[in-house]
């Protein structure tokens, strides 16, 4: 997701802010542009306005790579308070439903196998999903009903961290794309025969980024318009650690910044490491750049994602 301001400086890689609660992913960016003068900045992956944690920022040519960030794994640390159903999955909601049953810590244990895997969830009702055109979370505030259908998502690993009292548990989940925690905590509480909600929500990891490299929003706003901002910035290859990079030659960047396709093998036998097979992903880089994404295919490197740096 990114927006462009024109007129704003090219700015180009990534900055992690460290989301406080009570603030949209949305106003983040805002308050980011605002802040550094950047012409594009966008979000790789929304957070709720009350869960905390880490938001990878893509300035200018990075939001090129936003999805291989959304794609990525994620991982959270939420609380779940037993006893409660709340409209919203989480502590912002009405009370629906009361339980006087609060699941031990073997009980926990031994339900958390159910939710690892591929599985079936059905998100929030207060979620950003569209039916018909519109969000569900607009059609639950103006009251209509809203029904969403279960859809696949992936839970990698999800365990028990601490149990403070009878009526919290703090869990830790690593997930792929479009798993809800909320969801996940709902439905594990229905699971031990009682009610719950998320009270408590941080994202200590997205894709490659992790909380030792994120800034607080204070500290953007210290650091927007002065030459420490670059210092902060990551480069824009750091969303794509995952893909192999293969090292170009002047002559071979530039057909590919045309949208020109290249001979693959000079390409591959340069970087045997690599170890690129037939239609896979690359990094296609000249002296220490990213030039751009492209794919190998019939013999060819071709570009689908060309950077202007």
């Amino acid at each position: 997701m990114g927006r462009r301001r024109r007129g704003g400086k090219p700015v180009h890689g990534w900055m992690v802010i460290d989301k406080p609660s009570g603030v949209s992913s949305n106003a983040v960016v805002v308050k980011a542009r605002r802040a550094t003068g950047a012409a594009k900045v966008g979000h790789g992956g929304t957070l709720d306005p009350l869960a905390t944690g880490l938001l990878p920022l893509a300035f200018g040519e990075a939001t090129k790579t936003v999805s291989y960030v959304m794609d990525g794994p994620k991982v959270y640390r939420f609380t779940v308070r037993w006893g409660e159903a709340r409209s919203t999955d989480d502590a912002e909601g009405e009370v629906t439903e009361t339980s006087p049953v609060r699941p031990g810590r073997q009980d926990i244990e031994a339900a958390l196998t159910q939710f690892i895997g591929e599985i079936e969830q059905v998100p929030p009702v207060f979620s950003a999903i569209k039916v018909d055109g519109k969000r569900a979370y607009a059609l639950a505030r103006a009251d209509q009903a809203v029904e969403l259908q279960p859809r696949p998502i992936t839970i990698i690993d999800l365990r028990l961290i601490d149990m403070p009292d009878a009526d919290h548990a703090t869990l830790q989940a690593t997930s792929g794309k479009g798993a809800y925690m909320r969801a996940l905590a709902r439905d594990l509480a229905r699971s031990l025969g009682t009610v719950g909600y998320v009270s408590n929500l941080r994202r200590i990891a997205v894709g490659p980024f992790t909380e030792d490299v994120a800034i607080s929003l204070d500290k953007l706003n210290e650091v927007g318009h002065s030459a420490a901002l670059l210092k902060e910035m990551l480069p824009l290859e750091t969303a794509l650690a995952d893909i192999p990079a293969l090292a170009l030659t002047e002559a071979e960047a530039n057909r590919l910044r045309n949208g020109q396709a290249i001979a693959a093998l000079p390409v591959v036998s340069r970087s045997p490491e690599a170890r690129v097979v037939q239609d896979d992903v690359v990094c296609a880089m000249a002296k220490g750049r990213l030039v751009a994404l492209a794919t190998v295919k019939g013999g060819e490197i071709r570009p689908f994602r060309v950077m202007n740096l």
